[in-house]
């Protein structure tokens, strides 16, 4: 990459559609950041960008993510050397647009970088609902401890109904068994009449279809000679996997808290940290991760301009 010396920045940012063409670009400004936020990987990057109308653009030495849906936001910009020159440039781009300058799922170091370069021009509004839930790696695959009791009787209840249960890799051999378990647990959450959950399946079968591509890793759980649960994710820095997708029939008791033990077991089994992404302010989904007992929350917010400054 270029240092911000020899780079000077064009007036128009040459926004681009991402695609998976893309991976070996955008994984390089990962490497070296070692972020631990689920949209830091370029599998979420390239599944969800069509339905949040996401593009991306390099400004000197730095990544930066922007939105066309409205309210218009950019992201945090990932590099280095030159940070406080990309911001500027940043704001001069929304300022010529007349456009109030936004920055999405800014964490608390990256506001606190900010801040440290701009004191008092910035404020940033943390919202819970987007917060990605952090686990210690060992607790999820062991379970060990009074906390986490349930979890092993519901597993154990699983086994005790399902004793010719397996786990298996999701290859190219088990591909179609896995998208007629996403078309039925589509069927049964009544997809078509949600938009957001017929986006969700959407981007699961993509993520299926073109896991190798994507360098995903995925599980199953099989039961009575069929898929019950399946489970995608991967590493985001060396200390962190996250899981991307998991999907199981409810109906069938322990199916989520199985697949949720074994993916880990067999796909993460030494990372430190688990992120299971956010809630989105679902109550039921956030009962469920909590009950996991999470170790921190990583918290994300919306970083704006404080109304009593004006940038020119």
């Amino acid at each position: 990459m270029e240092t911000m010396k020899e780079c000077e920045f064009s007036k128009q940012i040459d926004w681009k559609t991402i695609t998976i063409n893309d991976a070996k670009i955008i994984k390089e400004y990962y490497k070296e950041a070692r972020l631990r936020g689920c949209e830091n990987t370029f599998a979420n990057n390239v599944l969800w960008a069509p339905y949040y109308q996401v593009e991306y653009g390099i400004i000197g030495n730095y990544l930066v993510f922007i939105t066309r849906k409205e309210p218009i936001s950019v992201s945090f910009p990932i590099g280095k050397d030159g940070l406080k020159e990309v911001i500027e440039f940043l704001m001069d781009y929304f300022n010529e647009r007349k456009l109030a300058f936004r920055m999405h799922l800014v964490n608390t170091e990256q506001f606190e970088a900010l801040d440290a370069l701009f004191p008092g021009v910035f404020e940033i509004n943390y919202d819970r609902d987007v917060a990605d839930y952090i686990y210690e790696g060992e607790k999820l695959r062991t379970l060990s401890g009074k906390k986490l009791h349930s979890k092993r009787n519901h597993i154990n209840r699983f086994m005790e109904l399902n004793p010719d249960w397996a786990y298996e890799k999701i290859t190219a051999t088990n591909i179609e068994d896995c998208l007629e378990m996403v078309n039925e647990w589509c069927f049964q959450n009544n997809c078509q009449e949600d938009a957001s959950k017929l986006a969700e399946i959407e981007v699961t079968r993509n993520a299926i279809l073109n896991m190798n591509k994507l360098e995903l890793v995925g599980g199953l759980i099989r039961a009575n000679g069929k898929v019950v649960a399946l489970s995608l994710g991967e590493a985001c820095c060396d200390e962190v996997f996250v899981v991307h997708i998991e999907k199981a029939f409810a109906d069938i008791q322990g199916s989520y808290a199985i697949i949720n033990q074994q993916f880990l077991l067999h796909e993460a089994p030494t990372h430190t940290y688990i992120n299971r992404e956010e809630d989105l302010g679902e109550e039921g989904l956030r009962a469920a991760k909590m009950s996991y007992r999470p170790v921190f929350l990583h918290e994300k917010g919306i970083c704006t301009i404080k109304t009593n400054q004006d940038h020119a």
